[in-house]
């Protein structure tokens, strides 16, 4: 081992010290042929499923794309010249097609070099809304279906910068838009301005618990050019381009109209603003207002909300998750805390669920109580709701079928929701007269969809539930041979018609029409493989077991000309992974990977590396496990190092593989895995750690599931910290982060200090800070330079 370690060091460093002032590189020929392929488009369906919209858009974003203009302010990144998200994905194409047609129509007069996001499909489902990006800014546009032909509907003035910036009427002809104010003062630019005094900040001495947020608002400055920015104007506009001004210029949050058209709720940000908390936190005020623009009444007040208890079941006090009651016109719901959001009260319940009516000026009617925390309701176009509570700590989960005639309830569900074998599945959907989806009924009978996860493999499942004696009728269980079977809708429950997309290891993802009576299908799409050269690699999901009894699983794949049954050759094998906490060893140990997914290499995984010659193990488990009164991170080390090794041993024992020629991976906690792994354990020849986070004392106040904070358990935060660690990792890294991270805890520092860290202890490491990128990358330069850095890492540190 201490040969093999020598010699990978000298031809790291030898390779290192070769990279400097590198310019854009592009991986070998396997690999590039596998990364730089056309995407298939995604598909939009309408609700009755007669229509099918074919979306298409670049496999990346380019370095260009990434360098516009940016502000990040409150929480949100945005151009400031378009005023639109700058992290957007734009699709550049639209074909249409009905349901049972064979072939697709490109849509005619679409904008020149489109830039489409934002699509809507209108309430009578004729038309499809998006809006197209210019040079300067955002213009809605319209798609009629039956004739294939976009329509520019406004000039490029529409504020995206809170989200889409419009809403369909109920009508179908004609929306509400937020409009740029006409007169908006100019940005300002405070890089050069000398400051007029210090930045303050206080503390009143409540104790709360706020996460590492990135992107916060700093100063003054920053709360002028915020309020600029995502302040608009609410204009009617129809299908023609004919303007009517509805609301003044306002912060425009939430725009939500009643289900009967004839109320519109407005939702407002307020000051004062805050530089701890994102914008989602700030003071707000929602108002409902008549057809005409009249005020009717202010229905909730937020204040501030900068002071948060410990604990994921935790919530802000007042009312929250307020909508509209989609089986009524015109009914608000709502939840309030009965513990003042406190997850650490004893109470008898936790949630209290109120309605209120149209003309909202009576007193709130209470709906329901529950004893863990509100998780929302799905309504019925009968006489039935469906209530959802649950709670992190025990990670329970329950529903109750409401019956709102009596109020009487009963629970229909009371599970761990780790526990995939005992999902039943969620209720079919479907689109009632006021346009909004509640859960489909025919007479007394709903219908239920479930992965169908089993200790056995996967077998989604419909079934009949009668809303009256709550027994379940098994309808259709998917058990097709090498192939899976995703169901995606219930189209006709009597004519046993339904909607699913089937796909195995070599064949693309497409879209049936099946009859679950008949068991015919009929295909809707037919995109090619674009992985040709790996279709015929070796693929199969393999159960182990780790060192204290938990099943693990992962999916492995062999070269595609390896001989199994000589191994002759012993392969190199890379594992990625990412750790997930669980309270009970049994949902551990449960198996939700399907060897019939299609397999889709991309740069979030080791597979292109097959087409290398390397044998990967991919999605391998990494259960962190506590249970009872123990917390999963209180043996976050041993358990990681135990579910490692059970990884290798297992391949190992198939007889595939050098296990002196191992390679671990991930990618933002799977980083801070790969870190850990290579400080605490011998079983690894090199690791790549993408976007993570190393310094647990700069997350003080929780990071990923953990709930405690640094100075509950100030052991665990540095046990758990390699940069706590550094001088015990020798062991080649491959390091690289987006310098422009925009994910809360994994600021792009953590690389930058823990390199600084590793390098001056002296350890084997390399960094790479990608251009422009946040936390997922999308730019073809970087991502293709990325898979030529880890390509070169792991020829060196595995083969050379």
């Amino acid at each position: 081992m201490k040969i093999k370690l020598t010699i990978c060091l000298l031809a790291f460093l030898n390779f290192y010290e070769a990279q400097e002032n590198i310019t854009y590189q592009k991986p070998s020929a396997e690999i590039l042929k596998l990364a730089d392929y056309d995407r298939p488009p995604s598909v939009l369906t309408n609700s009755k499923k007669d229509w099918v919209v074919f979306v298409y858009r670049p496999t990346y974003k380019t370095l260009d794309d990434l360098n516009q203009q940016e502000m990040k302010l409150g929480g949100l990144r945005i151009n400031p010249v378009t005023n639109i998200s700058s992290s957007v994905t734009y699709s550049n194409n639209l074909k249409v097609r009905k349901m049972n047609d064979k072939t697709e129509v490109q849509v005619k007069n679409l904008p020149a070099n489109p830039k489409i996001s934002n699509t809507s499909f209108s309430p009578d489902e004729k038309k499809l809304a998006f809006t197209h990006t210019t040079d300067k800014g955002v213009e809605l546009w319209v798609l009629d279906l039956e004739t294939a032909t976009a329509k520019k509907i406004t000039k490029d003035n529409l504020n995206a910068n809170l989200g889409s910036p419009y809403s369909w009427m109920k009508d179908s002809q004609s929306f509400l838009i937020k409009v740029l104010p006409e007169n908006r003062p100019k940005l300002t630019d405070s890089s050069k301005d000398l400051p007029t005094g210090p930045i303050v900040s206080t503390a009143d001495g409540k104790v709360s618990q706020n996460r590492t947020y990135q992107d916060l608002l700093k100063n003054p400055q920053d709360e002028k050019n915020f309020e600029i920015l995502t302040a608009s104007e609410l204009y009617n506009v129809d299908l023609n381009g004919g303007l009517k001004k509805i609301k003044d210029q306002d912060l425009y949050s939430g725009i939500s109209y009643s289900p009967d058209g004839n109320y519109l709720m407005l939702t407002t940000i307020k000051k004062p603003f805050s530089y701890i908390v994102p914008l989602n936190r700030f003071p707000m005020t929602t108002t409902v207002y008549d057809a005409k623009g009249n005020v009717v009444k202010t229905v909730n007040e937020v204040p501030l909300n900068e002071i948060m208890p410990k604990g994921f079941s935790s919530v802000r006090t007042g009312k929250r998750d307020m909508g509209w009651r989609s089986d009524q016109p015109a009914t608000l719901v709502y939840a309030e805390a009965l513990d003042g959001g406190d997850q650490s009260k004893t109470v008898d319940f936790r949630d209290e669920v109120f309605t209120l009516e149209a003309p909202f000026t009576a007193q709130p009617k209470s709906f329901f109580k529950t004893k863990q925390r509100y998780g929302g309701v799905s309504w019925t176009n009968n006489h039935y709701a469906i209530v959802g509570e649950s709670w992190y700590d025990t990670r329970n989960t329950k529903s109750y079928l409401v019956d709102l005639n009596t109020g009487k309830s009963e629970v229909i569900e009371d599970r761990n929701y780790q526990d995939v074998y005992s999902d039943p599945g969620n209720f079919n959907t479907t689109k009632n007269d006021f346009g909004r989806y509640v859960v489909d009924m025919k007479g007394e009978k709903s219908y239920l969809i479930g992965d169908g996860f089993t200790k056995d493999g996967q077998h989604p499942f419909i079934d009949e539930m009668d809303m009256k004696s709550l027994k379940k009728k098994r309808l259709y269980t998917s058990n097709l041979k090498n192939t899976k079977e995703e169901i995606i809708d219930i189209i006709d429950p009597k004519k046993g018609e339904v909607l699913t997309i089937q796909q195995s290891a070599s064949q693309y993802p497409n879209y049936f029409k099946k009859n679950i009576k008949s068991n015919k299908s009929e295909a809707v799409t037919n995109f090619a493989n674009p992985f040709e050269s790996i279709k015929d690699v070796y693929k199969e999901v393999i159960t182990y077991k780790r060192n204290d009894g938990v099943t693990l699983t992962g999916t492995l794949y062999l070269p595609a000309n390896y001989d199994r049954k000589a191994k002759k050759e012993k392969l190199p094998l890379l594992i990625w992974a990412y750790p997930t906490e669980y309270k009970d060893k049994n949902t551990a140990g449960q198996n939700t990977q399907n060897p019939n997914d299609f397999t889709f290499p991309y740069y979030g995984s080791f597979v292109y590396w097959t087409a290398k010659g390397y044998a990967v193990l991919d999605d391998a488990a990494f259960p962190i496990i506590g249970e009872g009164k123990t917390e999963p991170n209180d043996t976050f080390i041993p358990q990681l190092v135990a579910n490692g090794k059970a990884a290798i041993d297992a391949v190992d024992q198939l007889g595939y593989i050098d296990r002196t020629k191992v390679a671990v991976g991930g990618h933002s906690y799977g980083a801070f895995m790969t870190a850990n792994l290579l400080t605490h354990s011998k079983d690894y020849a090199c690791g790549i750690a993408r976007s993570g986070a190393y310094n647990r004392t700069l997350t003080p106040f929780g990071f990923q599931s953990e709930q405690r904070n640094y100075w509950d358990v100030p052991e665990i935060y540095n046990t758990m910290s390699p940069f706590m660690n550094a001088d015990k990792m020798k062991t080649p890294l491959l390091l690289v982060h987006g310098d422009a991270d925009n994910n809360p805890g994994t600021f792009t520092l953590q690389t930058e200090r823990y390199f600084q860290a590793l390098k001056n202890l002296g350890a084997p490491v390399k960094m790479v800070l990608l251009p422009k990128e946040s936390h997922g990358y999308a730019a073809k330069e970087n991502i293709l330079h990325l898979l030529w850095e880890q390509d070169q890492f792991l020829e060196k540190c595995l083969k050379k």
